[in-house]
């Protein structure tokens, strides 16, 4: 048997899920994507891999992009999700911070011009 890859995995969890939140059971996905029944089973359990027409049916069907398919989940506790919520942290700081300033530095130029 064939070793599934991460990608492979990746794919067929979002298929699934993509599936259940449409409301699709594997039959009725099979019929809105014009592939065989064996064939939905076949890919949400790793055991085979899609064609580039097998993957535009499927995305149609469930009306999504293709490349969400292909987007692994990044949970609260993964690592990279923090890396990226730790870094749009610092940038919303940032842009606070600049917002102040400027908003401080145009309130003085506006009282300036008051007087």
């Amino acid at each position: 048997m064939e070793k599934t890859t991460p990608l492979r995995e990746i794919f067929a969890k979002n298929l699934r899920e993509n599936r259940r939140k449409s409301g699709f059971s594997q039959e009725k996905l099979a019929e809105n994507a014009e592939i065989s029944l064996m064939m939905v089973k076949d890919i949400e359990g790793c055991r085979t891999w899609v064609s580039d027409k097998t993957l535009t049916g499927l995305a149609s069907a469930l009306k999504t992009d293709i490349y969400r398919l292909f987007m692994p989940d990044i949970g609260f506790e993964d690592e990279m999700y923090r890396t990226i919520w730790n870094d749009f942290k610092s940038i919303i700081q940032k842009t606070h911070q600049d917002i102040d300033i400027n908003l401080k530095n145009a309130l003085e130029l506006w009282e300036a011009k008051r007087k």
